[in-house]
């Protein structure tokens, strides 16, 4: 993508133009507070799964929704999200959306009945897509030039520590508060967290200049309508591929397609009328925007996917506690989160390059982790998976967040909340296929003895998903290259003027 923006910023996108607001840096720390809630909250239940079984008597079916039901949530709401906190005001949505996550948070943790639990986990992911894209867009509003890489660098440490760390603080949880409360804790965590950002916000946060009052029409209700229901068919059977037998799920991803379609070009003609378009298309007229995207989305189809066999693997084929299987994977926690502070950093120097050096690494990294698991596939692949996890994590962290500033670099700032919640939302998208890929072929090579041979298969699905990314990110640094060499060949090609 290009270079010279992540570089520089865009020209003329200063968020305040009478200078950086003094307290930037304390308002981001509120941001990544309520992302690190958020985003916790997608992994951090995979280790409370047994007891909250055993708590609840829940049968399989809503045991996989109350993992589904977050992610489901949190996906259909990102982009509308982003869009109303354009226009209605990036704090106040960001505020709402935490005062909503808090209560959730505290209905999960009283859930007396499966059902209770699993509509609290559908409402906590709702509050979650109001949340994130307003994250993004006001690191994009605050923060310009290398600052702006540093803040998304800092972003990215949370959504690799975050993801990463879910299954260690649960299994901490657990294991201090036992195994029949212990999974009510690993929502009541949330509560003091969201009390406390929800105060802060207030008074850090900063307005959003170009929001005023808006009616529903101003929120293009058909396209969200479009839009949600095309994204609710196109996760659904991903989410749902080892609940609902058989191939007829498939077919919603006809209806999806169908849907999508009919939202594309709905929104084309939004944006020649007086409505104004739920996602603005021209951003995909960026290459820089699209490619990222579809990046991001192929990255977390591998990414995600890692912590759920992993956690599975560890737990129910070597009779690893809860705790045990989160101390396993924290290498890569730690890997991510010292990378991305360096790639936030390193971005503006390096470009896209930088983010296919990660990928390289984190493809090397898992396929080391299947060969230690087949070298040692006894208790002890826990610690030969350490280093080659180490190295995998110190790859993604030269990931998103790098990603995440290219991808966003030319994206106007009015347009921030839809643009980020997009991106976020392609991430979304990737994990569910990813897990629904990934699982279905760790699944169908589990056996009395073939929890490693499990393993190993689903790793290398995983793979083949960042090596997809990879090659996406190649693509784009040739496009690059081959845009500045005809740059520079054009001043010798202009014929000169024979007057």
């Amino acid at each position: 993508m290009a270079r010279s923006a992540a570089h520089s910023g865009p020209p003329g996108r200063d968020p305040d133009p009478g200078g950086p607001d003094p307290r930037r840096w304390q308002a981001l720390a509120v941001c990544l507070v309520a992302g690190f809630m958020t985003l916790l909250d997608v992994s951090i239940v995979n280790v409370a799964l047994p007891s909250i079984r055993e708590g609840l008597n829940t049968p399989e079916s809503e045991l996989q929704w109350v993992l589904s039901g977050y992610a489901l949530a949190f996906g259909l709401f990102l982009i509308p999200a982003g869009r109303l906190g354009d226009a209605r005001g990036r704090r106040a949505v960001f505020m709402a959306g935490l005062a909503l996550f808090t209560l959730a948070s505290a209905a999960c943790g009283a859930a007396q009945t499966s059902l209770w639990l699993v509509v609290a986990r559908l409402v906590q992911g709702i509050a979650g897509g109001l949340i994130s894209p307003q994250i993004s867009a006001l690191i994009q509003q605050m923060f310009s030039g290398r600052e702006r890489g540093r803040a998304f660098g800092m972003f990215g440490t949370v959504v690799g520590i975050s993801t990463a760390v879910g299954p260690l603080l649960g299994g901490v949880l657990i294991q201090a508060a036992g195994p029949d409360h212990g999974w009510r804790w690993v929502f009541y965590v949330n509560l003091p967290l969201g009390a406390l950002c929800l105060l802060l916000a207030r008074r850090l946060l900063p307005d959003t200049p170009a929001a005023g009052r808006v009616g529903p029409r101003d929120l293009d209700p058909v396209g969200v309508a479009l839009l949600g229901t095309g994204v609710l068919a196109l996760l659904l059977p991903f989410v749902q591929a080892q609940q609902w037998p058989g191939n007829g799920k498939w077919l919603l991803l006809v209806l999806a397609a169908a849907l999508l379609a009919a939202f594309v070009g709905w929104e084309a003609r939004c944006a020649r009328g007086p409505t104004q378009p739920v996602l603005d298309l021209a951003l995909f007229r960026l290459r820089s925007y699209w490619l990222g995207c579809l990046l991001i989305l192929l990255y977390f189809a591998g990414f995600t996917s890692i912590f759920f066999i992993t956690t599975l693997y560890l737990q129910s084929g070597l009779g690893y506690s809860a705790l045990q299987a989160g101390l396993a994977i924290t290498p890569f926690a730690l890997g991510s989160g010292v990378a991305a502070a360096v790639g936030g950093r390193l971005v503006g120097r390096f470009g896209r390059p930088l983010v296919v050096a990660g990928l390289a690494m984190v493809a090397a990294g898992l396929a080391g982790t299947a060969l230690a698991v087949h070298l040692v596939p006894g208790p002890g692949a826990g610690w030969a998976m350490a280093a080659p996890l180490l190295f995998a994590g110190l790859g993604s962290g030269l990931v998103i967040a790098p990603n995440q500033t290219l991808t966003l670099a030319e994206v106007p700032v009015p347009r921030a909340g839809s643009a980020g919640g997009t991106l976020q939302t392609g991430q979304r998208v990737g994990s569910a296929i990813g897990i629904a890929a990934v699982g279905a072929v760790f699944f169908a090579q589990v056996g009395p003895d073939g929890w490693a041979d499990a393993y190993d298969h689903g790793l290398l699905v995983s793979v083949a998903f960042v090596v997809a990314a990879l090659f996406v990110a190649l693509a784009d640094v040739g496009a690059d290259r081959r845009g500045r060499r005809r740059a520079e060949r054009e001043p010798t090609d202009t014929p000169r003027s024979t007057v």
